[in-house]
Order: C-alpha cells, then sequence, then structure tokens
C-alpha cells in the first residue's frame, strides 16, 4: 500500500480526532460553567445552615429581616438565563460576623414561594449555582 493510498484514512482519523477533542473541551467548559456562566448545581443540603434558613422564609413567604429582601434582581452580570425585569427577585443569606449584608444571596425566577428556579451566590453575583431540592 502506498503512502498516498493510506493518506485520507489518516486525515479522517485526524479529522476525528479533532473533533472529539473539540468537544471534549466544550463539554468540559459548559459542564464546569453551565450555559450561562458558572450556574453548576448544589444541593439544598449543601448550602450553608443561613441560606436553608432562607430558603424556608422564601417559600413561606416571610417575614424577612432585610429591607430589600424580595426586590427586583435586574441579572445585569447576565449570568442567568434571560428573562424579563422583575422575573428575578432576591434574597439576603446572613452572613455570621459581617455588618452588612455580606455576599451571600438567593436569587428566585418566577413566584418564590413556588419556584423551582432557585440560585446561590456566595461572591455577590459574581458566579451562581442552582438549587436542587
Amino acid at each position: 500500500m502506498s503512502i498516498t493510498s493510506r493518506m485520507p484514512v489518516n486525515l479522517s482519523r485526524t479529522a476525528w480526532l479533532l473533533v472529539l477533542v473539540v468537544f471534549a473541551l466544550v463539554a468540559s467548559v459548559v459542564g464546569a460553567k453551565g450555559w450561562f456562566g458558572d450556574t453548576t448545581t448544589i444541593a439544598v443540603q449543601q448550602l450553608p445552615a443561613e441560606a436553608q434558613q432562607t430558603l424556608g422564609l422564601i417559600r413561606s413567604s416571610g417575614p424577612f429581616p432585610y429591607p430589600k429582601d424580595g426586590t427586583v434582581f435586574g441579572n445585569r452580570e447576565q449570568l442567568l438565563p434571560k428573562q424579563p425585569r422583575g422575573y428575578y427577585t432576591e434574597y439576603t443569606v446572613r452572613t455570621p460576623g459581617s455588618k452588612d449584608r455580606g455576599a451571600r444571596r438567593i436569587v428566585v425566577g418566577g413566584e418564590p414561594a413556588r419556584s423551582n428556579e432557585l440560585y446561590y451566590t456566595d461572591d455577590h453575583y459574581q458566579s451562581f449555582r442552582r438549587i436542587r431540592e
């Protein structure tokens, strides 16, 4: 068999290998960051105790300890799926030792008491993890 008769097979294998490498890279980025920024998931049981308490308040419609709880979250960072303004609301997750509201929040999409679209951030909206119940 001559070299020229093997080249298409080698090129084909190389092309397939390249496709697989690109697919693996894309899958790893999407798996780590999700389609909309860092939206990996976190189970309710993995949330800090304060976040679990805030989630309980959200489910029971309050009362909330911070005046800004339940206000519109604008998604200016565009890390969450695009929705009309007013779709997302935010709630403070108490940070022990913090003199202000701290950086931790739960952001809810839709009707807060019934929504299954819940996101947790512990770095003031730099990243989000979707909460699994």
